[in-house]
């Protein structure tokens, strides 16, 4: 049955499209798909926009938050640092010596474990990761402000639902 619609997105469009190209098809999961893509890229550019404020992309965003977040003197490990990123060691170490370049970070020996090294923020990391934390929950707020309280908690269960589920995928 065809989507009648007052007013239609872009997604809705190429529903319509699909329904007259392919009317055996079901594509009611590509309304939903294809909204969350749109969003999540819209989104990305519009927090590059903040982050770029700071002389940051979003992956030294993604290291400096992860160490602001930890406990003081929020610093950890590479390791725990890509665990809790899920990137790569490689990629791990390119963002650090950025970071360590710019005098945002630096290495140092952990006080706990003489044989490891994590990653501290620096004063200036600290204070850098402070204010853009600040930009980017405003830029977050902004993009849910058109849902109600009771629409963003749906949205958000419902998410955590897809997310539990695409991790556990593979189990």
């Amino acid at each position: 049955m065809p989507v009648t619609l007052v007013f239609m997105d872009a997604v809705d469009k190429i529903l319509v499209q699909w329904q007259q190209a392919r009317p055996d098809l079901d594509v009611t999961a590509m309304g939903p798909v294809g909204r969350l893509s749109r969003v999540f890229h819209h989104n990305a550019r519009r927090m590059g926009e903040t982050f770029g404020k700071y002389g940051l992309n979003a992956a030294g965003f993604d290291v400096l938050a992860t160490l602001r977040r930890s406990d003081p003197p929020h610093a950890l490990s590479p390791g725990d640092l890509m665990a809790s990123m899920m990137i790569t060691s490689g990629t791990m170490t390119n963002r650090i010596e950025q970071l360590a370049k710019a005098g945002l970070v630096k290495r140092t020996t952990d006080p706990k474990d003489a044989r490891r090294a994590v990653v501290e923020l620096t004063v200036k990391g600290f204070e850098l990761i402070e204010a853009a934390i600040a930009d980017h929950v405003v830029r977050q707020k902004l993009l849910l402000s058109v849902l109600s309280e009771g629409e963003i908690e749906q949205l958000d269960s419902a998410l955590r639902k897809l997310m539990q589920a695409a991790e556990h995928e593979n189990d």
